[in-house]
């Protein structure tokens, strides 16, 4: 294990694990890794830290972990070992409690046969995902027992292996670009709403012909096949197993690249959903320039993205839909125009959502998801309009502020009627069905913001004159609330300054509890999760738990104290009641004081000082780091303490105030320029 699972381990930062490795001599050796990133043994660490009174029992869930990041083989092999046991105690055979009661040698020995019956049953034949041999079960079978145990735990098998499929790509996000939940259920959504032709879901055949880790195909509510095809081998047994372990689904999952080498070709499928590789050049414009898949033209070598909606067009059955996470780019590059009129023309591309930035990687750009159709042969385009939507206007500060129930809102609002109807209603600066001669210009540039009508500035003159009131009554509260500055009731400089204790010192000697947060977010409307920014911002928790995460996160209360460790910002949060609940996100320590020992306010109060940060901060070369342990308070009665609280807690109230005066007047003050150029308002 590694020093952060350390740290995990014992709820702790890295920091602290990198203290006791200086300053305790018996602390245990590296086994392997580097010099700079080194790993330990699991047995020696969970020795040392009970000893040393750190650790009273090694969770499950962190056990089955360990047992897959130190796996002699790599971590895939373990997940695939894993999922393949999982998949044995999902499925409730009756041969998985005989064959745990074997020893290991015995185990190994009839495992294969049995993993070989379920997989044929779930996955088929030929398969991504074979038995492992009883030379490659025996460095597994630790892993393959805890596994199943915790599988018996609530969640089940499924949910254990999300757990450790999410570690495993926690661990390494630059390996694997992820699909986040709220698209991947958008997608799936507007694929198979109810089924094709109105049918049940379940009768659906849905393919990703880049599945990745099997996102958006899992996003599809009961479908009966599942094809998946990914260029990663060990990715594409990872999501074989995932989408085995989560449905009732017959699973077909194949390695290789689709467009080189499609694994399906003679497949019809009812719905397409895909999340291409955006850029590629490599994509073998040279070798497929006569693929009978170009229909609606060859893609140049600098429009990959034109050659997967090709693709999901000609895996499509006719009427069936297809929709594909795409670069803003491919919506208005001049290189794909002709590609873009045909799509309009014959009626195969039908939508074109624009995203707010953040819903999806890469978080810094726009992303959109097109719609398309396979059109019947010899019929008629299904419509002369193409629906755009532009759903930006509902990102509130970044991945972490996306308001995903309002975008998933505005766009079913807009498409199932246009759907159904070919025609909807317009909503300024939101959808509009556009008349496809208006697009068959020079450029055919489908961007949704360009052939939207304008939203009036600032919701018009009515909502900025409201905005104004409300600021002016903000200010008034703002001026109420601003602090009267005391005359010093002591003598100044050090020596009037009561003692002090540490927070570690604190936290030793019970009276309070540290934490370390470790929650995730995406821009799902799973959990949610108390983040960074959220506390620097003053505002209620932003961030979402990944879709399925089975992590046992730390929860905010009422009274905690959560401090940012990175950045050097003076801040220190308690929590009300509109975090209470939440999850712990990363970068945060909380300290849950005991209200008979010490009062929230006052801990946040003295937490905030300069002088404090300054001297628990230590600096590297890219960022400033806090060492909670080593923040400073007085040593006061409760009382007094009580006393500090009630000054720091109004200063706490004076400054939410400056931050939402300063939200209405920067609020005002662009409605305004809005109003002045545009001309809704009058000079």
């Amino acid at each position: 294990m590694t020093a952060a699972g350390i740290a995990r381990l014992a709820g702790v930062g890295r920091a602290a694990v990198s203290n006791w490795r200086r300053r305790h001599a018996d602390f245990p050796k590296p086994v392997g890794g580097t010099e700079t990133s080194p790993s330990f043994a699991l047995a020696d660490v969970e020795r040392w830290l009970r000893a040393q009174g750190k650790l009273a029992e090694v969770p499950l869930r962190e056990r089955v972990w360990q047992y897959v990041a130190g796996h002699p083989a790599g971590p895939t092999t373990a997940l695939v070992h894993a999922g393949c046991v999982l998949l044995l105690v999902r499925d409730r055979s009756p041969r998985w409690p005989e064959l745990a009661a074997r020893p290991d040698a015995l185990l190994a020995e009839e495992l294969p046969g049995a993993l070989d019956e379920v997989l044929t049953a779930r996955l088929g034949a030929p398969r991504r995902v074979t038995a492992p041999s009883p030379e490659a079960l025996t460095p597994s079978l630790p892993l393959l027992r805890a596994a199943a145990a915790l599988a018996a735990e609530p969640g089940g098998a499924r949910q254990a292996f999300e757990f450790l499929l999410g570690r495993h790509l926690d661990a390494n996000p630059r390996q694997y670009t992820l699909t986040p939940g709220g698209p991947a259920g958008l997608m799936a959504e507007l694929a198979v709403p109810a089924g094709a032709d109105g049918a049940s879901a379940r009768a659906c055949t849905v393919l990703d012909p880049a599945s990745g880790t099997g996102a958006l195909l899992r996003a599809v509510p009961g479908a009966a096949v599942l094809y998946a095809q990914e260029a990663d081998p060990d990715l594409a047994a990872l999501t074989a197993l995932r989408l085995a372990l989560h449905s009732g689904a017959e699973v077909h999952a194949q390695a290789g690249d689709s467009l080189r080498a499609d694994a399906y070709p003679g497949l019809t499928a009812d719905a397409v959903l895909c999340h291409p590789p955006f850029n590629e050049r490599n994509w073998g414009h040279e070798e497929l320039a006569y693929d009978p898949r170009w229909e609606y033209g060859f893609p140049a070598r600098t429009e990959s993205e034109l050659a997967w909606v090709q693709h999901a067009l000609a895996r499509l059955r006719p009427g069936g839909t297809a929709v594909l996470l795409m670069p803003p780019a491919a919506a208005s590059r001049r290189s794909g125009r002709r590609i873009r009129a045909d799509l309009l023309r014959r009626g195969a591309l039908r939508a074109v959502v624009a995203l707010p930035a953040g819903a999806a990687p890469p978080y810094h750009l726009a992303l959109h998801l097109w719609v398309l159709r396979k059109p019947a042969p010899g019929a008629a385009a299904a419509s002369p309009a193409l629906l755009v939507v532009d759903t930006s206007g509902y990102a509130a500060g970044g991945r972490t502020g996306l308001d995903w129930q309002a975008v998933r809102g505005a766009v079913l609002d807009a498409w199932v009627p246009f759907g159904r109807d070919g025609t909807v209603a317009a909503r300024p600066g939101v959808s509009r069905a556009v008349p496809v001669i208006e697009l068959l210009d020079d450029d055919v540039d489908l961007a949704p913001a360009r052939h939207l009508p304008p939203v009036a500035a600032g919701g018009g003159a009515a909502e900025l004159a409201d905005v104004r009131d409300r600021l002016a009554a903000e200010l008034r509260r703002t001026g109420e609330l601003a602090p009267p500055v005391a005359e010093p009731d002591g003598p100044a400089g050090p020596a009037g300054r009561p003692p002090g204790v540490t927070v570690g010192e604190l936290a030793r000697g019970g009276a309070l509890t540290l934490h370390a947060g470790t929650a995730t977010h995406t821009g799902d409307a799973a959990g949610r999760v108390l983040t960074e920014q959220d506390v620097l911002a003053g505002q209620a928790p932003g961030g979402r738990l990944p879709d399925g995460a089975a992590e046992e996160h730390v929860l905010v209360r009422a009274g905690d104290v959560v401090v940012p460790v990175l950045g050097g910002g003076a801040v220190a949060r308690v929590v009300d009641a509109t975090a209470e609940g939440a999850a712990l996100g990363r970068n945060l320590h909380l300290l849950r004081p005991d209200p008979a020992a010490l009062d929230s306010w006052f801990l946040a109060g003295f937490l905030r000082g300069t002088a404090n940060q300054r001297q628990a901060s230590s600096y590297a070369s890219t960022a400033t780091r806090l060492d909670v342990r080593r923040l400073q308070l007085p040593r006061l009665p409760l009382a007094e303490q009580q006393r500090y609280g009630e000054r720091f807690r109004a200063l706490a109230e004076f400054e939410q105030a400056l931050r939402e005066a300063g939200r209405l007047g920067e609020r005002l003050v662009q409605g305004m320029y809005d109003g002045l150029t545009d001309g809704t308002l009058r000079a």
